[in-house]
């Protein structure tokens, strides 16, 4: 029986927002999987347990779901005015993929913690007790995001009694402004359009046609309406993910989307691109339940939001999703906009299964083109274990 030795890797496991992912310094890797390529992807895969054709992830670090399926890398930053850079990888769970098209918003908020924690920010800009600013360069999107990161004594101050619906316990809240959101290097609205209509197959919308707003944004987000898919918004999980027939349809609504949006160049290359883009559907505001059985009342909220990530609808909703949510509310005649009642706004506070959000951005129009300089949310982040993984030395 051949025997091969485990290697360990020094690791941190966080929880960022409603998210769980594996932290790595970029120096503490394996040299060969210090830069994109196999060999990192492969590393990471093994770190995580996929691809796993149980779906359960059990021989890994993974939780067999989108929001915990995740890896992140921070460097000190190569880019002026910054002080980390973070790279972040979406994990598939039962295929060999690991997808770097995309960041995660939840897990952008325990990037400034694990940075200052691991001597990546230098010491003379932290303060002892107050806001440490963290300038983080997004690197998948090549984007800036500005971390407040609460300090006592000298250190990250993690406990706390800020509550993020979707997180069972209070901790310290951390501030983050995602600047300049539109994603990547295209248009914020890449067909030009506030609102698209989409030719689509018939088992997905009668008359093969649906209005969408497609958004570069945090995440290249497709926005529809809830009523056009026979949905009402407060959907909870197990009434979309128990059925595969609506999955299937969520997908091949994401793939002209994002064939749409130019962001594949065939249908057929959606399953290569499965962090992106993300699928969500809106609603005007009504009582509904969350996932823990708390009620939610239509007037406590602007609009009904639920979101799909990696072919499943989420708990609550991806930080970055939430970045586009606030992104389109903003910007008046989107059908985020139009479900929370029209007009001007400067924050928007959104129902999702597992509770509510308010997430700001400001937008202005120059011509044709719109702009949002930032937009703003709170979250929270804790360290859950640190120390090293161990994979096969074989397994990369």
């Amino acid at each position: 029986m051949m025997r091969v030795p485990q290697i360990k890797i020094p690791a941190t496991y966080m929880r960022g927002g409603t998210s769980k992912g594996v932290f790595f310094c970029l120096d503490d890797l394996p040299e060969a999987a210090r830069v994109p390529g196999p060999a990192r992807d492969a590393l990471l895969l093994r770190v995580i347990g996929s691809p796993d054709p149980y779906g359960k992830q059990i021989d890994g670090m993974g939780g067999a779901t989108s929001s915990t399926s995740k890896a992140v890398i921070v460097s000190r930053s190569s880019q002026p005015d910054h002080d980390v850079d973070y790279l972040f990888g979406q994990v598939a769970i039962d295929k060999p993929f690991v997808d770097w098209s995309g960041n995660c918003g939840n897990l952008s908020s325990a990037v400034g913690p694990f940075a200052i924690s691991q001597g990546l920010v230098e010491a003379s800009q932290l303060p002892r007790d107050g806001l440490a600013t963290v300038r983080i360069w997004q690197a998948n999107i090549r984007k800036t995001i500005v971390a407040r990161v609460p300090m006592v004594d000298g250190k990250v101050q993690e406990t706390g009694d800020f509550e993020l619906d979707g997180v069972t316990f209070p901790a310290a809240e951390v501030q983050l402004d995602f600047m300049d959101p539109a994603d990547g290097e295209g248009a914020m609205f890449p067909t030009g359009n506030i609102v698209d209509t989409l030719d689509v197959p018939d088992d997905v919308a009668k008359g093969g046609r649906i209005q969408a707003t497609l958004i570069n944004a945090g995440i290249p987000t497709a926005f529809v309406n809830a009523s056009d898919l026979g949905y009402t918004g407060t959907e909870l999980q197990d009434a979309i993910n128990g059925d595969t027939k609506a999955l299937a349809m969520f997908e091949t609504l994401r793939a002209h989307a994002a064939l749409r949006m130019g962001l594949i160049q065939s249908l057929e290359e959606a399953a290569q691109r499965q962090h992106t883009p993300k699928i969500a559907f809106v609603a005007p505001p009504s009582d509904y339940a969350t996932s823990n059985g708390r009620a939610i009342q239509a007037g406590e909220i602007d609009l009904l939001v639920r979101a799909l990530s990696m072919g499943k609808l989420h708990h609550a909703m991806m930080g970055t999703a939430a970045v586009a949510i606030g992104t389109a509310a903003a910007v008046s005649g989107t059908l985020v906009n139009l479900a929370a009642g029209g007009g001007d706004r400067t924050s928007v506070h959104f129902g999702h299964p597992s509770g509510t959000l308010r997430v700001g951005a400001e937008a202005s129009r120059v011509g044709d083109v719109w702009n949002v300089e930032k937009a703003s949310m709170s979250r929270s982040a804790r360290v859950l274990m640190e120390g090293w993984v161990r994979i096969p030395e074989d397994a990369f």
